[in-house]
């Protein structure tokens, strides 16, 4: 190869190398003794977030007497310093800032956050006694404070964010002014009380999203680096190569399988795209893809690595607190789309593998007959299953049997499995990592690759173990996990000489060392852009709870949707992505979910449809992602094709186009809540999961142009009606007849005595709300019945739901327990005004009507499919697989 070419390969990666730097760890490269110190700090905020994580604080308590004991909000204050301090470190303020020293004005700003952060820690017994009477020292603290922070926010995260906040700082102090619409105007605020709203309390900075990132995110993302620095992520992608390489269109295959196994650990879709796209780009591009395609198939695979559980992209463990529900919960309701989502993006790639007679990479080996073929999947899915069951039982087991010694025991466990498996990875070579640009003469072989890292499931069933079987915490679940990583950082390598009869252990250790040195200082400069992130959006979330906007902006969107709740939806999912492509995907979803769940939630009901605020919030993260891969600002796009050499903006719309099957997903969703496993059994979730995703096979052939031969426009329609009736068969006979019976509320009484216990009742209400009484609002709701009682109206009073029957009309009382923790009742009447002209009225009771099952249309789409494959078989000898 001449020098010229030699250039033109190596210099899209040098460019990568600065985007991916300067988007997510920073591109700022310090020598000497600066770098030293640098390096320094992120080891001790690794280090502090380990230690606020585990007991040791406890230990030192009881032992020696020291109170070395740091609560949540102590936690708050001193991780955002450290993001302060290191986004000035890391991140140059000016184009023309030097990259490999730190100018004075920068430790002047990262010296003056920490100050600012640490005033509030060391002060924090006379703050609480002064609640929200602001010194003017605490107005000093807080204003360099709150400077500090938007210009970190725009070293790490870019100018949008800054204008973002801004934009409500603005609201906050001139909401009374007459440039503020009349309709958004509020009583504005002083600047003491804004102060100490935003950065002395933890309502705004140091509020819900800092505490989290503090007490989980950082955990994972460090999980994730100590993983991927010890071989794991490299592990990962060998693997799907060996499996999938030699299929049709096998790279791109690999390239999908690889980034949702990477996508579990890894939280960031422009980190996803360069860990896996780097090696996979250039092999896709070798069988047939052009750069645009292979580089839109890494970003489609990538950023739907951030809808993967357990990690995604940070925002699972903020929807904790925002959607009130618990972590194994939003994995739950989480996985089943995720899943869907990325068999969907295999079959895509499928297609355009057929569509261009594109061939698989040779495999190692000797062909196997289809018999051996289909014995190795199937002992594949079985062996899953075991492990899977041999985890979940097994485990469970243990902590039975053992009881309190449960913890010694399943030590001892790891370590004997660590050991044997271990064992079988040094009778393997290990695996290098390749040259993307090296030709590839063969596939690696399937049982080596496999055997060589199945140690590195180890630290992901710890995981699994403690957050499933103890029910431990998210954060502390993520320490344990970490814990069990770094045992095998620091000892792989002097165990694997060991068992290869080599006497090389302290060059092992010393390896071992590194890759541990290097895991927590990538850990901690991945996470200073989360941390900024999460810190400067509380400012978004302090001004919504300062001012009520939420309330404001849900009135206006519901002005402009009309009360239509499929415009309202459209409107969210524009709004999220125009803010998507200037905030990153934690800080989008703060802010669109903390202004625009509750509205989608009252417009469902308004509707009639009872929306779950998780799927609310699903929905809006969704779209979130979405901004990382469309142009013109898609960084994810404009990564892949730094690697491919293909155009920015023409990969991002074919990545979009790609990943139409992540759109349609979220509105499928809102209205058929049993993709989200929500209130199925077992055997329902299994045919929710085979039903909806073949449906989403038939969309992306639907939308592709391609089923077993190129689609026809009559087709193309077809395939997408047939999949929409697969997703919501309810929709055809919700138009043949009504889901629900309307009974007069009268008869209240009598149905609520008569409902077995545990039942819910629909119940249909109407009247002036507190902030337009002069309008009649109507609201759905579920009451739930508790336990059996034949008096219907004492019932009702139990659950806080007083009625008072006036001839044909049924008038409520006001709840007695409103609030977050009240009844359901309290909590979903709030808005409404008891105590207005007419009254608060219960209008119908709807009861389920004795229907056919919905499943009944599956044999019509069923039957139009059967036609749609037998024509296209007749025009085409192309296998279909």
């Amino acid at each position: 190869m001449s020098e010229k070419s030699t250039d033109r390969t190596t210099a899209p990666a040098v460019d990568l190398e600065d985007l991916v730097a300067s988007t997510d760890t920073g591109n700022r490269q310090p020598t000497g003794f600066v770098a030293l110190l640098m390096t320094l700090t992120a080891l001790t905020w690794s280090l502090f977030q380990l230690y606020y994580a585990s007991n040791i604080p406890s230990v030192i308590h009881s032992v020696f007497g020291i109170n070395l004991i740091f609560n949540l909000d102590d936690a708050r204050v001193i991780h955002v310093a450290f993001a302060l301090m290191l986004a000035a470190m890391s991140y140059p303020l000016f184009k023309s800032s030097p990259r490999d020293s730190i100018p004075w004005y920068d430790w002047l700003l990262g010296l003056a956050g920490v100050a600012a952060c640490l005033y509030l820690f060391v002060f924090k017994d006379n703050i609480a006694v002064r609640a929200g009477l602001p010194t003017t020292g605490d107005l000093v603290m807080s204003s360099i404070g709150m400077v500090v922070l938007m210009i970190a926010a725009y070293r790490a995260l870019g100018l949008p964010l800054v204008i973002v906040s801004s934009v409500f700082l603005v609201y906050v102090f001139f909401g009374d002014k007459s440039f503020i619409p009349d309709v958004i105007q509020w009583k504005g605020a002083s600047y003491g009380k804004a102060m100490w709203h935003f950065w002395m309390q933890t309502e705004g900075v140091f509020g819900i999203a800092a505490g989290v990132s503090a007490s989980m995110i950082f955990l994972f993302v460090l999980f994730g680096s100590l993983l991927d620095k010890g071989g794991a992520g490299n592990y990962l992608i060998k693997v799907a190569f060996a499996l999938l390489g030699h299929l049709r269109g096998g790279p791109a295959k690999a390239a999908v399988v690889s980034s949702a196994m990477t996508g579990l650990i890894s939280g960031s879709s422009i980190a996803n795209t360069v860990t896996t796209g780097t090696f996979t780009i250039p092999l896709m591009k070798r069988v047939g893809f052009s750069a645009e395609k292979a580089g839109a198939t890494e970003v489609a695979s990538s950023v739907n690595g951030q809808i993967m559980p357990p990690v995604m992209g940070a925002a699972a463990f903020l929807m904790i607190e925002y959607a009130g529900v618990s972590y194994l919960e939003v994995v739950r309701h989480a996985v089943l789309p995720a899943s869907i989502s990325y068999i969907a993006l295999l079959y895509i790639v499928h297609l355009e593998a057929l569509k261009a007679d594109m061939k698989g990479l040779p495999r190692p080996g000797p062909a196997r007959t289809v018999l051996q073929k289909l014995t190795g999947m199937l002992g594949g899915f079985v062996g899953i299953g075991v492990l899977a069951a041999a985890v979940y039982y097994g485990l469970g087991w243990i902590k039975v049997a053992a009881g309190d010694s449960t913890f010694y025991v399943v030590s001892l466990l790891f370590v004997a499995v660590y050991v044997a498996l271990l064992f079988l990875s040094s009778r393997v070579p290990d695996l290098e990592i390749d040259d993307p640009n090296s030709p590839v003469v063969e596939l690696p072989e399937v049982r080596p690759t496999v055997l060589s890292g199945l140690y590195y499931l180890l630290p992901i069933v710890t995981l699994v173990w403690c957050l499933m079987l103890e029910r431990l915490s998210p954060g502390l679940s993520a320490y344990w996990a970490t814990i069990a990583m770094i045992f095998i950082l620091l000892t792989q390598h002097p165990l694997k000489a060991l068992f290869r009869g080599q006497l090389n252990f302290l060059v092992g250790f010393k390896q071992g060392a590194l890759e541990l040195y290097e895991g927590l200082l990538a850990g901690a400069r991945n996470m200073i852009g989360i941390a900024v992130a999460t810190a400067i959006a509380g400012i978004i979330v302090g001004t919504i709870s300062l001012t009520g906007a939420h309330q404001v902006v849900g009135t206006f969107i519901e002005f402009l949707s009309g009360g239509s709740l499929m415009v309202m939806l459209a409107l969210v999912a524009v709004f999220s992505l125009i803010l998507g492509m200037g905030l990153p995907t934690t800080a989008n979803y703060i802010v669109v979910s903390s202004l625009m769940a509750g509205v989608v939630v009252e417009v469902g009901a308004q509707n009639g449809l009872i929306v779950p605020l998780i799927a609310v919030h699903l929905f809006v993260f969704y779209f979130g992602i979405m901004a990382d891969v469309t142009p013109p600002v898609g960084l994810a796009s404009f990564a892949a094709a730094a690697i491919s050499g293909g155009d920015p903006i023409k990969t991002g719309v074919t990545a979009f186009y790609y990943s139409l099957r992540t759109v349609a997903l979220p509105f499928l969703f809102i209205f058929n809540t049993d993709l989200l496993l929500i209130d199925v059994t077992v055997i329902e979730a299994i045919a929710v999961f085979i039903v909806a995703t073949f449906a989403m096979l038939l969309f992306a052939a639907g939308t592709q142009g391609y089923f077993f031969a190129r689609n026809k426009v009559w087709e193309a329609v077809a395939l997408l009606v047939i999949a929409f009736t697969l997703f919501r068969p309810g929709f055809w006979l919700d138009l043949l007849e009504p889901p629900y019976e309307q009974r007069p509320p009268t008869e209240i009484a009598e149905i609520a005595g008569a409902v077995e216990a545990g039942a819910e009742l629909r119940l249909v209400i109407e009247g002036p709300t507190i902030r337009n009484p002069d309008k009649v609002q109507s609201l759905h709701f579920l009451l739930p019945m508790g336990d059996a009682e034949p008096d219907g109206e004492a019932r009702l009073a139990r659950e806080d739901f007083v009625v008072m029957i006036d001839g044909d009309d049924v008038v409520l009382e006001e709840p007695f327990r409103f609030g977050p923790s009240g009844s359901v009742p309290g909590q979903k009447l709030a808005d409404f005004d008891f105590y207005g002209d007419p009254p608060v009225k219960l209008v119908a009771i709807e009861l389920e009507r004795d229907r056919l099952p919905k499943e009944i249309f599956y044999i019509p789409a069923l039957l139009l499919l059967a036609l749609v494959i037998m024509l296209q078989r007749r025009r085409t000898d192309v296998p279909a697989f």
